[in-house]
């Protein structure tokens, strides 16, 4: 099996040669959704032969509170996760979700933040696998053990002091929520409305094309360029929980900048210290 290493994600014509080879990948369906049904249900309903499913809320995240709706996991109940769903040391791993991309792009985060190498995200996610015509089943495979080791540290990551001192310090904090979201004019989610002052807005929604996939490296070099990107500075993402922001983390690798930090308590922990700073309006502030 031969994946693009510098590369975060896959196309549905190299997963299934991969799955058709004898080295297949260890493949985790994280369909999900903020609100709405769980993603378990569409699993159950039908899933590419060999997924195992992953829950994003109960699996790959901590406990909501303090430190925002989807904090960082504890390592030891992560590690048992991923050794249930067949995760092995130094083992290709391929996840896919709905076709958004966003928990698909938390789930290859969190997996690389825990040491686990290599692990890609697939292109369009599951619409994508149907789109081609490929099978699907709802037969629930039962992997053997895997014996991934977590070892936390594996990606840059900004807690809120970090993250507010981040645009002070000459780099750049990419808020990907929805403008309105960022200028403080509709927040459909947490309780006080705005951004952190200094961050500037690129929705992550914008490196998607109109079949969901993810844009080439030029076009999205070009729009964080323009957000204000530079070759030396740091660079970090944010949104309101640490998921969606995971996705323009994605994106940034897909540009080269594997440096590029996530701040996983996002907006919903800024909020939980009322000292911190909030600034509305379209100028970063």
């Amino acid at each position: 099996m031969v994946f693009d290493t510098a590369d975060p994600t896959v196309a549905v014509t190299g997963l299934a040669a991969a799955l058709a080879g004898g080295r297949p990948p260890t493949l985790l369906d994280v369909r999900w959704r903020l609100v709405g049904p769980p993603g378990r249900d569409d699993y159950v309903a039908a899933h590419l032969p060999g997924a195992v499913f992953v829950d994003l809320d109960a699996d790959l995240c901590g406990t909501p509170g303090a430190g925002g709706r989807h904090p960082l996991p504890d390592p030891a109940p992560l590690q048992r996760t991923l050794r249930r769903a067949g995760v092995r040391t130094g083992w290709p791993v391929v996840v896919y979700d709905g076709g958004d991309g966003l928990a698909a792009a938390r789930a290859w985060w969190t997996l690389r933040w825990a040491g686990h190498r290599p692990t890609w995200v697939l292109d369009g996610g599951y619409p994508a696998w149907l789109a081609a015509g490929r099978p699907v089943t709802a037969d629930v495979p039962a992997p053997p053990p895997g014996n991934v080791t977590v070892r936390p540290g594996g990606m840059p990551v900004l807690d809120a002091a970090a993250a507010g001192r981040l645009p002070r310090q000459g780099g750049l904090l990419i808020d990907v929520r929805a403008d309105a979201r960022y200028r403080g004019e509709h927040e459909p989610v947490d309780p006080v409305a705005g951004h952190i002052p200094g961050a500037v807005n690129l929705p992550t929604t914008l490196h998607l094309d109109d079949a969901g996939l993810l844009r080439d490296a030029g076009t999205l070099r070009d729009r964080f360029t323009g957000a204000g990107l530079r070759p030396q500075a740091p660079v970090g993402a944010y949104c309101g929980s640490g998921v969606t922001a995971a996705h323009t983390v994605l994106a940034l690798h897909r540009v080269g900048r594997t440096d590029a930090a996530l701040y996983p308590g996002s907006w919903s922990e800024w909020i939980t210290d009322p000292a911190r700073p909030v600034a509305t309006g379209a100028d970063p502030g």
